[in-house]
Order: structure tokens, then C-alpha cells, then sequence
């Protein structure tokens, strides 16, 4: 069985790596950790209004240290997977709208199952940000597991 866990640095993709360690068998599953990279969605005002000399190289700088954050991150959850006893094929970083992404790669990597975790938001903040665990699971091919809640993460 292949499984997309897909991680995002919040407490609730950690309570995702805990639930697969505690509650999925090893023999049968080969595991690959996604993580989507969103950038520019998250840049920093003073990179957006950069200029100057220093514009260009002040941006490559931010570029650079987003990388090595997003592969730090996946490189942790495969750890602690492979520390378990699952067989990982190791993680993937991409960049783009999340949910567009999640799709693509099981979609891409033929998974059985994507594992994420949900963050819970509801009413306006939902309607404004959206929900990747939602659009994933109306849109996959794939079963979907929506981990609930980050009150048990370790």
C-alpha cells in the first residue's frame, strides 16, 4: 500500500506522523512525505518591496533559507517514520497552491491512501483561506484520511 503523508510544520501534520506510527502496520506500507511549498503566499512586505543593490540578493537569500526549511521538515517526518520501522521512498518539496499539489502527486506516485492533517477551521476563516484537507478529499482518487485535532501531538 502506498501512502502520501502530506506535512505543513503545524501541530496537526505532526499529530498525522504520530497517528501512522501508532496505529498503521509497517510490513504493507511504503510511505512518501509530501510537503507543498506556498511560497509567495507567505513572503515577508519588506521582501515584496525590496529594491536597491541588495533587492535581488536579499530575495535569493529568502528563496534559499525557504528550501532548506521545506527539506529540513520533510527530512524530519521521514526520520521519525524510519525510526518506526516504515519503509519510506523518502520526501518530496514542490512548489504551488497545496491542494492542486496533494493531487498531483498521489495522482503522479499511484498512492492508496493521503494522510493530512486538518487544522479545523470553520465559518469565515474557512471560507476565506479555504480548506486543502476538504478540496483533497472531495477531488482525490484515492482515499483520503483527515487527521483531526493536534491536542494528542507529541
Amino acid at each position: 500500500m502506498k501512502v502520501l503523508l502530506a506535512v505543513d510544520g503545524s501541530a496537526y501534520s505532526e499529530h498525522a506522523v504520530q497517528l501512522m506510527v501508532s496505529q498503521f502496520s509497517r510490513e504493507a506500507i511504503e510511505v512518501r512525505v509530501l510537503h507543498v511549498d506556498e511560497w509567495p503566499k507567505d513572503v515577508p512586505a519588506s521582501l515584496v518591496f525590496a529594491e536597491g543593490a541588495g533587492a535581488a540578493a536579499a530575495i535569493l537569500a529568502a528563496h534559499d533559507l525557504r528550501r532548506t526549511e521545506c527539506a529540513a521538515l520533510v527530512g524530519r517526518a521521514v526520520e521519525q517514520l524510519k525510526h518506526a520501522g516504515f519503509h519510506s521512498t523518502g520526501g518530496v518539496v514542490c512548489r504551488g497552491d497545496a491542494r492542486r499539489a496533494i493531487l498531483d502527486e498521489a495522482t503522479g506516485w499511484g498512492a492508496d491512501l493521503i494522510v493530512l492533517g486538518s487544522h479545523g477551521r470553520s465559518g469565515l476563516t474557512r471560507m476565506l483561506l479555504g480548506s486543502v484537507s476538504e478540496n483533497v478529499s472531495r477531488h482525490a482518487s484515492c482515499s483520503v484520511l483527515i487527521v483531526r485535532g493536534a491536542s494528542h501531538a507529541a
